[in-house]
């Protein structure tokens, strides 16, 4: 595994946000994760990982996370996050 990746990883505090019953709750106190701890279940295919840095920061970082996808954090989230399966963990960073 590359070395810049894995400092990419680092940065990933992870915040799970829980979707239910149609109305996105997100948890101002969502647990996070250890890089080590996203290097574990990254390749789950039930974690879906979310850029959500603000453009300029997204558009100018030499290091993405493979297999990402970015969401505009200046969005209101309702606005994104429906779209992503109720089943799924997210993992923002």
């Amino acid at each position: 595994m590359k070395k810049g990746w894995f400092s990419a990883c680092a940065v990933a505090m992870g915040v799970i946000a829980v979707a239910c019953m149609q109305q996105v709750v997100v948890d101002t106190k969502a647990p996070r994760i250890t890089k080590e701890e996203l290097m574990s279940i990254m390749e789950w295919p039930n974690v879906i990982i979310v850029d959500v840095r603000v453009e300029r920061d997204w558009k100018t970082a030499e290091l993405k996370m493979k297999g990402a996808v970015r969401e505009d954090p200046e969005k209101d989230i309702k606005s994104w996050a429906m779209k992503y399966p109720k089943d799924k963990t997210l993992v923002f960073y």
